[in-house]
């Protein structure tokens, strides 16, 4: 099952805010249904909100084919829906430049876009197993955090299709989850994605991670990406940093899984990323709360990145 079509003229998601207790099927027919969709989580993961932005550019054409002025208004919004991912914006300007040839090229920009990221998926997921068997021996036991399975990215994912693969190649020893703020992401979605392939796995705390390193409970970290910067810095789900200081400290693999269409050239570090900020309300209603959605590890703590392309070890210093 996709994460996310073009189905009959709209846009169809896995609403991901239903998981785990209920797998329900959204149909978004507007650009502001699909704004709120990404806003709310219920299509996430940068991979998925790249299609997210390209599909929403379709749409737009659809809707304002004879109104340049609300067309452009209704790209921005799809463009800025949520400001550190770079994909969201990459995928809506991709498609928006085949706005001049008509809604249909627009929709086949989008459906390529789609194409390209199930592709890639797969070629992550052999690469992926490949290095974390040569770094690690097989059958490894691996931390990972976020969600970064099919829900995050169309089909098989980014880090976790990398589970899958080792799975079904029957070289992984055991999976443990972080549960993953904001909104449980990993202790609801990942655990979800993880039962039904059939991998035994255990949810872990956040904080808990770097401790089960220490106390060799783990072979490796493997985690997707929503940023690479130029210098090899990675913008992650927030809790990323700490496991990357807990596997440095305990001498394991930091793998990053992330497709190309993530690699962000243009901007330099993570100093110069955006950091979205979930505010209170998802943490407590009584007090202020410090609530970023995502963090910044810096490259030199990253073994390294898998591409579709390319394995890039940082570790030996290569460069993106």
């Amino acid at each position: 099952m996709r994460t996310i079509d073009w189905v009959d003229g709209a846009i169809e998601i896995i609403d991901q805010t239903a998981l785990p207790g209920e797998l329900k099927i959204l149909r978004l027919h507007t650009v502001g249904e699909l704004v709120a969709a990404i806003q709310s989580l219920a299509v996430r993961g940068a991979p998925a909100l790249g299609v997210a932005g390209a599909f929403g550019v379709a749409l737009a054409a659809r809707v304002h084919a004879d109104d340049p002025q609300a067309l452009a208004a209704a790209v921005h919004r799809v463009e800025t829906a949520r400001p550190t991912a770079v994909n969201l914006a990459r995928g809506a300007r991709r498609a928006a430049l085949l706005l001049p040839q008509g809604p249909q090229a627009v929709l086949r920009e989008a459906c390529r876009v789609r194409d390209e990221e199930i592709a890639a998926s797969d070629a992550m997921a052999a690469l992926g197993a490949d290095l974390l068997v040569e770094l690690c021996g097989t059958r490894p036991r691996l931390l990972t955090h976020c969600n970064t399975g099919g829900l995050a990215a169309v089909t098989i994912g980014t880090a976790l299709g990398v589970v899958h693969e080792l799975h079904r190649r029957g070289q992984l020893a055991g999976v443990i989850a972080s549960e993953t703020r904001p909104l449980l992401q990993g202790a609801r979605l990942t655990s979800w994605e993880l039962t039904g392939w059939g991998i035994e796995h255990r949810v872990a705390v956040d904080s808990a991670g770097p401790f089960l390193m220490a106390r060799g409970e783990i072979d490796a970290v493997i985690l997707g990406a929503d940023r690479i910067c130029a210098n090899g810095d990675v913008i992650n789900k927030i809790g990323t940093y700490a496991h990357a200081l807990g596997a440095r400290a305990a001498g394991l693999p930091f793998v990053v899984v992330a497709p190309e269409s993530t690699v962000d050239l243009g901007t330099p570090s993570g100093d110069a990323v955006t950091i979205e900020d979930r505010g209170s309300s998802e943490v407590t209603p009584w007090a202020a709360a410090a609530n970023p959605a995502f963090d910044v590890t810096p490259h030199d703590l990253v073994t390294a990145i898998v591409t579709d392309r390319r394995v890039i070890r940082l570790d030996r210093g290569e460069l993106l």
